[in-house]
């Protein structure tokens, strides 16, 4: 019985990481759409949420059955529980790059971000992609000095995210109603995508430590 109860543990973890890679390629597809006015890339982002959702899903069910049915305790508790916040974690990240990936789709054939914004967007888009890529080699490997990269990262996301308000409060900005509004939100989800990623590096450290840590 604790054989199959560890084998479906395992599975939970590798369940985890399979949905980190669809919400890594999300992110980097939904920034290039979003950089490039790419409208074939875009919708690919939007259709491809529905799996990442599928998968939160799935992931849930699993680990209410196993607190149903082997009612884990102690460590076995821990990972179950991190588990299922892990998932919704990673869940809002997809929902994340589709909202970036959609509003490229709202504003094609025109990109939805103004020229004077592109380098900021690029830097953002580029650490973005890095949390990604580091999260789903924390989810596989727990290793802790990623988890110090991921926060390094949303870091820098912090700090481009203040630059773009910078930039619309601007005497220089000339920017349109629509642009003003797109350059924010691209920022905030850009930002929150960060601080969904710190969330399961930090859970990612509880449990190899046991020590609990300020969650993002």
């Amino acid at each position: 019985m604790r054989e199959i109860f560890e084998a479906e543990l395992r599975q939970v973890g590798d369940d985890l990481t399979a949905m980190s890679r669809l919400v890594e390629r999300a992110i980097t597809d939904a920034g290039q759409a979003v950089l490039t006015a790419d409208l074939a890339l875009a919708q690919e982002v939007i259709a491809s949420d529905r799996e990442i959702d599928a998968r939160e899903r799935d992931l849930d069910e699993q680990c209410v059955r196993l607190l149903a049915q082997q009612a884990p305790v102690a460590t076995d508790l821990r990972v179950v529980v991190t588990a299922l916040r892990m998932s919704s974690s990673l869940e809002r990240m997809g929902d994340l790059a589709r909202h970036l990936a959609q509003l490229a789709r709202r504003s094609y054939p025109a990109h939805a971000l103004p020229p004077t914004v592109t380098d900021t967007f690029t830097q953002m888009h580029d650490a973005a992609t890095r949390v990604a890529r580091r999260t789903t080699a924390l989810l596989e490997t727990r290793d802790l000095a990623l988890a110090t990269t991921v926060e390094r990262d949303d870091d820098l996301l912090d700090v481009l995210h203040e630059q773009t308000f910078g930039a619309l409060l601007s005497a220089d900005w000339i920017g349109s109603v629509q642009e003003t509004i797109d350059v924010t939100l691209a920022s905030r989800y850009y930002e929150r995508f960060g601080d969904h990623a710190v969330s399961v590096a930090r859970r990612i450290a509880y449990l190899v430590t046991g020590e609990p840590a300020e969650l993002a």
